[in-house]
């Protein structure tokens, strides 16, 4: 699989400079981890699942969750689990090639772990792995314990995406504590852990709030606190950090907004490409795309999606620019070890190769899987290139 491989290979061609690398559920952990992209969430319920994951993996989706916790009520889950099972069945039988994402499934209980793995039986090689909920360092080890158990019983590499939403990390008086314990845990079993999920709908829920589809997670002064000490503890890129994702944008239809007459203006909507402006204006993007910048700005790589319109944003403002690769490479040349400061190709800025080696080394890693865009092509041409029905790309 790719991002942007669901695009016509000359239309790859005119948007990127370097185009994004192929992988595979078998690649390596810190590649995936990177690929992840927008992240899209489906209750296990839904009758026809397996078709649901074939048209989203047609569509460009890279992974996907398939939920047995909080988007299915209590008394359905017994139903769920037997329709992934059967689901999985149905798309282990598709006739090759079928590109299917990674698939994981996100559980309530540890117990379910070695459970679904067994009761999926051969069509577990489908299975990347399971999403952990309401994290904690107590909480958390049965869970990571039964995925190492269920990888030996089935022969599979299974990976672990824990869920940080629990009330203990909101809450000033035990965050620390809880981020320590939880570092604990993830750093113990640190091969299975691909990355770390933000709950910012749970961390809402703690406080009655819910934020306005004009204002970001970032705008949410206590959810912003919370995001920027996992970040500081669990994010580092001094070799003990984990990728972290962004958090869910709840918000998919077109609805009145404080800042629509920025939104004429904005910079991501400098191209004047027909029908584009009122695409997005109609899928109530634009507190998305700013979410989606501040994401990258604060280290979160990815995002958690509830709905497929999302994914595309997403994956076009994950694209490589063409300034930020000159950079990147420019700063990790070779002869540069020894450090000192360069002015950059594009004459904008200086580059200081110590300081900025580690946002150089992602950037790079960044580049491999989401390519890097031409340098005449901006987010607006690889919005545009891959909206069904949209504006032609450049």
């Amino acid at each position: 699989m790719r991002h942007f491989g669901h695009l016509a290979p000359q239309v790859r061609q005119r948007l990127f400079h370097r185009e994004p690398g192929e992988f595979t559920a078998d690649s390596p952990a810190r590649l995936l981890s990177a690929a992840l992209g927008a992240t899209l969430y489906s209750p296990a319920t839904r009758l026809r699942l397996a078709d649901d994951v074939v048209k989203q993996a047609a569509r460009g989706v890279v992974s996907m969750v398939l939920c047995l916790e909080d988007s299915i009520d209590d008394a359905e889950v017994e139903q769920g689990e037997a329709n992934l099972v059967r689901q999985f069945a149905a798309l282990a039988a598709l006739p090759a090639p079928v590109t299917l994402p990674l698939l994981f499934v996100r559980v309530r209980t540890a117990g379910q772990i070695p459970d679904l793995v067994r009761r999926l039986g051969p069509a577990v090689r489908l299975l990347s792995g399971f999403v952990l909920p309401k994290f904690t360092g107590d909480r958390g080890l049965p869970f990571l314990e039964a995925v190492q158990a269920a990888e030996a019983a089935c022969g599979r590499r299974l990976f672990a995406m824990p869920v940080l939403e629990s009330p203990e990390l909101l809450y000033r008086e035990s965050r620390v504590e809880t981020l320590e314990g939880i570092f604990r845990a993830v750093d113990k079993y640190r091969d299975r852990v691909l990355a770390l999920r933000l709950g910012v709908t749970d961390f809402c829920s703690s406080y009655g709030l819910r934020r306005a589809p004009d204002m970001t997670a970032y705008d949410v002064q206590i959810v912003a606190s919370v995001i920027a000490d996992v970040v500081n503890m669990l994010g580092r890129a001094d070799g003990t950090g984990f990728t972290v994702t962004g958090p869910v944008w709840e918000y998919f239809r077109a609805q009145e907004r404080m800042f629509k007459p920025q939104l004429r203006q904005s910079p991501f909507l400098e191209v004047q490409a027909a029908g584009l402006r009122e695409t997005l204006i109609e899928h109530a993007m634009d507190g998305l795309l700013r979410e989606i910048s501040l994401d990258q700005a604060n280290g979160l790589l990815g995002k958690t999606c509830i709905h497929p319109s999302h994914v595309l944003p997403v994956h076009a403002l994950s694209v490589v620019s063409h300034e930020e690769y000159s950079d990147a490479a420019d700063i990790l040349r070779p002869e540069r070890g020894g450090g000192g400061v360069l002015r950059s190709a594009y004459t904008n800025k200086m580059n200081e190769v110590k300081p900025h080696r580690a946002w150089a080394e992602r950037t790079l890693l960044r580049a491999e899987v989401f390519g890097v865009a031409r340098e005449d092509v901006g987010f607006v041409e690889l919005l545009a290139a891959g909206i069904p029905g949209g504006p032609a790309a450049p």
